[in-house]
């Protein structure tokens, strides 16, 4: 079985070898950007207005037929002064078919948009962009080749925008202080591509033109010129930040209250034209925003959360890497730290400390190490090369009371042609417990990755030992060999509603390091995107695990409907329906399969400009099967509601409530598990005058039945009873000089 398996998965690394000879490159542009002697103003573009700037207009779609010219025209203006860099966009466009809300801040996925990327290195892998709906609704980040758009990054600027009989105007002023840039004696040489998203038509244009059939979005950037006599400045950032907490708590015995109040500092300086560094006291890792809902009911390994907290989301792309070695949720409750991050030429490298009291509270009192802070760092150092390839190093340090961990790793990204590139990762561990027990692991990658328009294909191979620890990363599952193929292959209709289609296949399999097969999957997908933002996505799964020793043969249905088509209503939903192994069985019991049914449903409706009202259904049921322990019985139903609306009065106000709802009935005979019902609410106002300055009141309130919990001593009669009651104040100001 072995032997099969790594056949099929080199034969279709091999069926795919013949395209290796990727599309050519775009022949690329170059222009000057003229320096403007007063700030463009948002009138200036209006009709009749002077329109200050180079003209631009020869944009192109990149979806859905490529490099074919733009639908609706498209003007833009670049220009720039001592302070900023400006665009301004006067797009023309039926006037019912502008979507354009007063949305919160980077909550304009929906509606349409123009904006600028920039590549102020010139290194054709990163790029900044700043992107602005028809009214002026921000969103902000960062680009890389590898990981793609991280939003998470904020920064200081500023967009206008305007209906107009003819469509919209927009313009959007980048200050340099919000750019890292290496100082030249004569002029800047940047990367410069403009995007406008047209979403009626599910239609993305830029200029210059972008293709699909080259595999790299920054290496098609223009090459703009003549930006002379600028820096970003050594600049000095202050964020001071204090909240308020009143919280009303059920504890053993009954009921508690607290009052917490909490203050800190964020600074951020300059030294130089692309150094950055943080610091931070008592940093604020409040988490204004709550998880979204997931399922981790029933679930064989870890489920991910992604990042939240201000202080670790710029620049987390200097910290990542194929593996996830460093993930910054493992650090709790930090006291201080520092960060440093910068480019200095072809060369980026970034460090990070800091502190952190949780592990000390999680050992017992008794333990030598309880009460004791956990110290981590982590390092990192890459070489860009003109090609689109880098070489990298990352490291991570962690120590707590007696036990430490080290770990270290070489990563390459290779460009072969347009189309093909080789990713590589090794790592190895060292790890020393609290007991003084030492172990060591290795773990390593290899992918190798084609893009295009029609055909895309990988081919990854994971190798993670037994003893590979990495407490600050996140890699929940060890002592595999993983071989993984995927191939797609997409038509483009040049008439009808269908603007896309075409079939997937995904082969892998594990095995462990003993040589034994433990997993193997196979899916046969195939997938339909239409006019009008909609889509249409169905999969048929067979798959196997071997879980604590028992093969358990699975298989899996699933089909995913999506839809934007009105401007005021979005639908997200998923059926799936097969069997899945129950992963926690009552003591007794080894794993075996059930028949599941997953229910998961999003639905957006905007009834007017300013307000949201979304709703998300999570729905699971397990059910036993003939031959097993829970035959003619059910073994678990879980479902997850989440009610949110928003209201927008300003572009600086909002106010947004959600109430959730979380409930698991499973059969304790069958299923290591405990009923548990929890209903919980909250109530955020918010001013966010821009990143940094903000002031939130927050009001939260959680209910459990607790009746269904043998380890309260306090036992409320009836039913739901509440279990924590939250009052927060939370403010913040950003100082910059």
């Amino acid at each position: 079985m072995n032997t099969a398996w790594r056949s099929l998965c080199w034969s279709i690394l091999g069926l795919a070898w013949p395209v290796l000879a990727g599309a050519q490159a775009l022949p690329p542009t170059r222009v000057t950007i003229p320096k403007v002697g007063a700030a463009p103003t948002l009138e200036d573009y209006l009709p009749g207005g002077p329109r200050p700037g180079l003209r631009v207009t020869d944009f192109r779609q990149r979806q859905p037929k490529d490099l074919e010219p733009a639908t609706q025209p498209t003007e833009a203006y670049l220009s720039y002064d001592a302070g900023h860099v400006y665009v301004g966009f006067v797009v023309t466009q039926p006037r019912p078919d502008v979507r354009a809300r007063l949305q919160k801040r980077e909550d304009i996925g929906a509606d349409d948009l123009v904006g600028i990327y920039l590549d102020t290195f010139l290194d054709r892998q990163r790029a900044y962009f700043f992107l602005s709906t028809p009214v002026g609704i921000q969103a902000d980040g960062i680009l890389t080749e590898t990981s793609g758009e991280d939003y998470n990054f904020d920064t200081q600027w500023s967009s206008q925008g305007r209906l107009t009989d003819a469509g919209y105007v927009v313009l959007i002023a980048v200050p340099f202080k919000s750019l890292r840039f290496p100082v030249k004696a004569g002029s800047q040489e940047w990367g410069v591509t403009l995007i406008r998203e047209y979403r009626k038509d599910s239609e993305t244009d830029y200029w210059p033109g972008s293709t699909q059939r080259v595999n790299g979005f920054v290496a098609q950037f223009a090459t703009a010129d003549g930006i002379a006599g600028v820096a970003p400045g050594r600049n000095i950032q202050l964020i001071p930040y204090g909240t308020f907490t009143g919280a009303r708590f059920l504890e053993d015995a009954g009921y508690a209250r607290r009052n917490e109040g909490r203050g800190g500092l964020d600074v951020k300086l300059v030294p130089r034209d692309a150094v950055t560094l943080d610091f931070t006291v008592n940093p604020d890792f409040s988490q204004v925003e709550s998880d979204e809902p997931q399922v981790t009911v029933n679930q064989r390994f870890e489920v991910f959360f992604p990042e939240k907290r201000p202080f670790f989301l710029e620049n987390a792309d200097f910290f990542s890497s194929w593996f996830t070695l460093f993930f910054s949720r493992r650090i709790s409750d930090p006291q201080v730290g520092a960060r440093m991050t910068g480019k200095f030429g072809q060369w980026s490298t970034g460090a990070l400390v800091m502190d952190d009291r949780a592990p000390g509270r999680r050992v017992d009192a008794g333990d030598p190490a309880s009460g004791a802070r956990a110290f981590d760092a982590v390092g990192s150092l890459r070489r860009d090369f003109s090609n689109q390839s880098y070489v990298g190093l990352l490291a991570t340090s962690h120590d707590f009371g007696a036990s430490s961990n080290r770990v270290g790793s070489v990563t390459t990204h290779l460009r072969l042609n347009t189309n093909w590139f080789l990713d590589a990762q090794v790592a190895g561990s060292h790890d020393v417990d609290l007991q003084g027990s030492t172990r060591n692991g290795a773990a390593s990658f290899l992918g190798l990755v084609r893009n295009g328009r029609a055909l895309n294909y990988y081919f990854t191979y994971n190798a993670i030992s037994p003893q590979f620890a990495v407490p600050l990363g996140f890699v929940p599952r060890t002592d595999i060999h993983e071989v993984g193929s995927f191939l797609s292959y997409r038509w483009h209709p040049k008439s009808g509603p269908i603007q896309s289609w075409g079939p997937n296949s995904y082969v892998a399999g594990t095995w462990d390091y003993g040589g034994d097969l433990q997993d193997w999957v196979v899916r046969f997908p195939v997938q339909f995107n239409f006019k009008r933002q909609t889509g249409v996505f169905y999969r048929h799964v067979l798959s196997s695990e071997t879980v604590s020793g028992i093969v358990l043969d699975q298989r899996e249905d699933l089909v995913q409907v999506n839809t934007s088509a009105l401007r005021w209503l979005s639908i997200d939903a998923n059926l799936a329906v097969g069997t899945r192994p129950n992963y926690g069985p009552a003591a007794g019991l080894a794993p075996f399969l059930g028949n599941y049914r997953d229910v998961a449903l999003g639905v957006t409706i905007k009834p007017m400009s300013r307000l949201s009202l979304g709703e998300t259904l999570l729905w699971n049921r397990l059910d036993g099967r003939a031959g097993t322990p829970a035959a003619g019985v059910d073994i678990f139903e879980n479902r997850i509601v989440r009610s949110r609306a928003n209201f927008q009065f300003t572009r600086e106000w909002s106010l947004r409530a959600i109430l959730d709802y979380n409930a698991l009935d499973p059969n304790v005979d069958v299923i290591d598990r405990e009923r548990s019902r929890h209903f919980g609410g909250d109530v955020l106002l918010t001013w966010l005058a821009r990143p940094g300055t903000a002031f939130y009141i927050g009001y939260t309130d959680g209910y459990d039945d607790l009746r269904a919990d043998p380890t309260r001593q306090f036992r409320p009669e009836g039913g739901l009873r509440s279990t924590g009651r939250q009052v927060f104040v939370k403010s913040s100001w950003l100082l910059r000089f």
